[in-house]
């Protein structure tokens, strides 16, 4: 018949009315030492631990929960887990301490925060009671799931994305057939009207054929640019010094800045240190950059460009004086086929999003409508590349 081993302290406790003074001071500094050793083994743990009241006063609380809730060590019982995570208790009602007093289910919720810092973190909640008639508390786990969420998220979005620009690739591609066919009649065409050269209409004709033809080359290199943009191709990482990349496109860009009436504020150091990155996917995402800037400006605009970079990661704002993005936009930027401007394909943004992710970089958007935007790239350096794979 097996049971439960007894515990040694358990055994020096049930003597405790007979020991003298020296095994009591031995007994209090075995407790302390088992005291110490649990502290520290709480403390080691990722996943925050408390032990709450029934009225939600905090009776423990490791180094982890504490990070998590924003709980001082200092506030001692006068913090209460329901001032700290408010709108918690609403959602355990009846499920935990306070509810029925037998039978409480173990509970488990998920829950934003935003103090002391954005997280969205998973509760598991196990009441308990000390002994016969005890008060009723709970032991808490808390477990940060906000790496979790966001991946998911981006899960979700990429395989979003990845089966519109499937469908855009399909019809483009279909596009282009018909396209070839008008190509070869307009030059059979083109080859009958020089057999029938000498009349006023045959010179207009070929003028015509002429200019289908130069409308036909320029939508299939519309077509051929699209498909090249949106194609997943994976990045031919090579070092490369963003500054340099950001300098051609500027040149290559600086007869239409001029043309506009706007100036750019370039803040470009060489000494800026190089990532593993696409050239080619780099010019795309600063091209797209620099003429979403250009066409949220009236002459007399001015972009400011600066690239930074600290221990791990180089970055790069652009920051221009247009109209800004209404608060309404701001959380569509990256849908593709979302555009505010006229005649635009709404798929700019999108690219530059998948690009960079592919980069193992990121990219922010902060707007106020009527002031500006400003556009942040982050790219890890060469050196913060590596990372470990899960066993």
């Amino acid at each position: 018949m097996s049971g439960k081993k007894p515990n040694p302290l358990d055994k020096v406790l049930d003597r405790l009315d007979r020991l003298d003074p020296a095994g009591l001071r031995t007994l209090v500094q075995r407790l302390a030492r088992e005291r110490a050793l649990l502290e520290t083994v709480f403390n080691t743990l990722h996943e925050g631990v408390l032990v709450i009241t029934a009225d939600g006063a905090i009776d423990y609380a490791n180094d982890a929960a504490a990070r998590l809730i924003g709980f001082p060590a200092e506030a001692g019982a006068e913090s209460t887990l329901w001032r700290l995570v408010p709108g918690l208790r609403a959602s355990l009602e009846g499920d935990g301490p306070g509810g029925s007093a037998a039978g409480q289910p173990v509970v488990t919720r998920e829950f934003e925060l935003h103090y002391p810092a954005a997280r969205v973190v998973r509760l598991y909640m196990v009441p308990f009671s000390e002994g016969e008639g005890g008060a009723a508390r709970s032991v808490i786990i808390l477990t940060d799931i906000t790496a979790e969420k966001k991946s998911t998220a981006e899960l979700i979005e990429n395989e979003k994305i990845s089966s519109i620009l499937l469908l855009a690739a399909g019809v483009a591609h279909e596009l282009g057939n018909p396209l070839n066919s008008l190509t070869i009649h307009l030059q059979l065409i083109g080859r009958k009207l020089k057999r029938l050269k000498g009349s006023k209409e045959t010179a207009a004709l070929e003028d015509s054929i002429q200019i289908c033809q130069s409308e036909v080359t320029r939508l299939d290199g519309i077509i051929r640019n699209f498909l090249e943009a949106i194609r997943p191709r994976p990045p031919d990482l090579a070092e490369v010094n963003v500054v340099e990349v950001i300098e051609d496109v500027l040149r290559f860009q600086g007869k239409e800045l001029e043309d506009r009436g706007l100036t750019v504020d370039g803040e470009l150091p060489v000494s800026t240190p190089v990532i593993m990155a696409d050239r080619n996917q780099l010019k795309q995402v600063f091209f797209n950059l620099v003429k979403n800037a250009m066409e949220a400006m009236t002459a007399g605009g001015k972009l400011s460009i600066r690239v930074r970079a600290d221990d791990d990661s180089v970055y790069l704002l652009f920051a221009d004086t247009g109209s800004g993005i209404k608060m309404e936009d701001l959380p569509k930027l990256f849908s593709p086929y979302h555009t505010t401007k006229t005649g635009g394909h709404g798929l700019g943004l999108m690219i530059v999003q998948r690009i960079m992710r592919d980069h193992g970089g990121h990219v922010g958007i902060e707007s106020k409508e009527g002031t500006g935007t400003v556009v942040t790239l982050q790219f890890p350096q060469k050196h913060r590349r590596v990372r470990m794979l899960k066993s």
